[in-house]
């Protein structure tokens, strides 16, 4: 299936090379490619990350371009293609590049507020429906992210088939709505009865940042609060997605990048803060290991499709 390109770009202005050798990888890579999948709409990701792509782009010395990938498929092949020298996965999409062949490397992983790394998938439907229940939504439409988001599709199926459920024959429709916004907002305007997406905690979640952007109303325009939704499943905790690197890259480059971002709280706080609203602790060390059991539920999600 042809998939989309990468849409959307933000080139933060080139300073000065920091490193007096002009042989050294800045020659080579005049300008890197840091891609990542939206889970909010593409004007907001942009002023979420521009800040923290010119601090990188001043820290590097060279150019670090923005790129919005209209998915995740579009950032796998990205990579694939060497177009993509920094990825931004979700913890599904990147085991499915490992999976498929494509030469990346996890090196990062942000840590939450409590400590923890890693987040979970929720079923929400409205708090004002009759479902207490997943069994209570027979026959309703349910909204998924994205054929490769894990949050939004690979751990909510999973999750389901443990417990008999297939969602094409148990549910009266299945939509993929292409973003963790537009499933939220799907099940706000009624278009759905129940969607998945990705829930961190009460203070951590994209219906949180939703809410404080008053983007969801009712469909008579009554603003919406967070009481208006109801969580009727819980998965098991999934890893945070990696900062991931092309494996082809020259070790001093993978090291400057990691240093850059290790060193963002310190260097530059306003612009680390801005990308998670200050509700993320700094990112730690991470390899393609820590991602093996996401491997796994990858290959089972697929043994699904195959029966």
């Amino acid at each position: 299936m042809h998939r989309r390109s990468l849409i959307a770009s933000a080139m933060a202005a080139a300073l000065p090379l920091r490193h007096a050798s002009a042989a050294g990888w800045q020659a080579q890579f005049p300008e890197l490619v840091f891609s990542v999948v939206p889970a909010e709409n593409a004007s907001g990701v942009m002023d979420r990350y521009a800040p923290f792509v010119a601090y990188l782009s001043r820290e590097l010395g060279t150019k670090v371009v923005l790129r919005i990938a209209n998915d995740y498929a579009a950032v796998i092949e990205g990579q694939r293609a060497g177009h993509v020298q920094i990825a931004s996965y979700g913890p599904a999409a990147f085991a499915r590049a490992r999976l498929t062949g494509v030469q990346t490397d996890a090196v990062l992983i942000r840590v939450n507020a409590d400590g923890t790394t890693g987040y979970f998938s929720v079923f929400y439907v409205l708090a004002s429906s009759p479902y207490k229940d997943v069994n209570d939504v027979r026959g309703r439409n349910i909204g998924f992210v994205d054929p490769n988001s894990t949050s939004g599709n690979q751990m909510p199926r999973f999750w389901l088939n443990k417990r008999g459920i297939t969602p094409e024959n148990f549910f009266g429709k299945v939509v993929y709505t292409g973003s963790h916004e537009n499933a939220v907002i799907a099940l706000a305007q009624g278009q759905v009865d129940i969607c998945a997406n990705s829930w961190t905690s009460a203070e951590d979640s994209t219906l949180v940042r939703m809410l404080t952007k008053n983007m969801l109303r009712f469909p008579n325009g009554t603003p919406m609060k967070y009481g208006d939704f109801r969580i009727i499943a819980t998965s098991d905790l999934i890893i945070n997605g990696p900062v991931a690197l092309l494996s082809s890259l020259p070790a001093e480059l993978k090291a400057s990048v990691k240093a850059a971002f290790l060193d963002a709280p310190v260097k530059d706080k306003a612009a680390y803060d801005r990308l998670s609203d200050g509700k993320k602790e700094p990112w730690i060390d991470t390899n393609n290991a820590a991602y093996d059991e996401t491997v796994a539920l990858i290959r089972f999600v697929d043994s699904l499709r195959k029966a």
